[in-house]
């Protein structure tokens, strides 16, 4: 009677698997593949070998290296699925970037705190839940620094706010810029409330980071999942004088205001 090969058995080359360093986390990766093909040609090879010196008198379990097949398919499978799903997902990025390039020109309202400042104007608005006791907003350059700050509304709703780019002692900032709105509101009893902000801004560019296709607004990266509205098109100069800026609960203009 010829004893089986020391030390193996048909799990073995499914638990070295595991050790591909290179193997990604999802299994969908070139080597991933590439070691799944190499341990299941390692498995059969010592499947066959077990089943050529096997116990005449007491043959292997025929059920139990057929769910290990049946195993080492379904994992294959997963991984040609996964495969197959990010080349769909990479193609339909690239399709959403194609198709938004008519929107180069646009100014676009976005879910945000930043905005370029553009022709000496930053646009801006902010939404309080609730009823604020004190509300300041700030406007912060690219360094983080406070720039330009002064008191906001507190009753819940929805403001406007624009920036014409001066700061607190009255100094015009370079156009160009990307400043942040800061909007800082706490209660009665001095609980912060989280205010939400947007901004408006110039489509200059699409592009691809990541597999997510996003607005280039003159300096800031808008992911096209962050759009709220379209507020004036270049294909279509009329219709941004029915919606200038934001939606608000209080006029806006162009100098500092809340």
């Amino acid at each position: 009677m010829t004893t089986p090969i020391s030390g193996t058995s048909p799990t073995t080359p499914a638990a070295s698997s595991s050790t591909g360093a290179n193997t990604s986390a999802n299994g969908a990766s070139a080597n991933g593949v590439l070691n799944f093909t190499q341990n299941f040609n390692t498995f059969l090879t010592l499947l066959t070998t077990q089943l050529q010196h096997q116990d005449p008198t007491n043959p292997m379990d025929s059920s139990q290296f057929t769910n290990q097949l049946v195993q080492f398919s379904q994992v294959e499978q997963q991984i040609k699925t996964n495969s197959q799903l990010s080349t769909m997902i990479t193609n339909q990025t690239a399709s959403e970037a194609i198709s938004a390039q008519t929107m180069v020109g646009d100014t676009i309202q976005y879910n945000g705190s930043q905005a370029a400042l553009e022709n000496g104007n930053a646009t801006f608005s902010y939404t309080l839940p609730s009823t604020a006791s004190t509300t300041t907003l700030s406007v912060l350059d690219s360094s983080g620094n406070t720039v330009y700050s002064t008191t906001g509304k507190t009753a819940a709703g929805t403001y406007a706010f624009n920036w014409n780019g001066q700061n607190n002692a009255g100094q015009q900032q370079a156009n160009g810029g990307v400043y942040t709105l800061q909007v800082t509101s706490s209660d009665a009893s001095g609980n912060p409330i989280t205010a939400t902000t947007t901004a408006v801004g110039t489509v200059t560019g699409v592009n691809v980071q990541n597999n997510v296709a996003t607005f280039n607004v003159s300096g800031v990266e808008v992911p096209m999942s962050q759009l709220v509205n379209i507020i004036g098109s270049s294909s279509s100069p009329s219709s941004s004088s029915s919606s200038s800026s934001p939606s608000s609960s209080s006029p806006s203009s162009s100098s500092p205001s809340s």
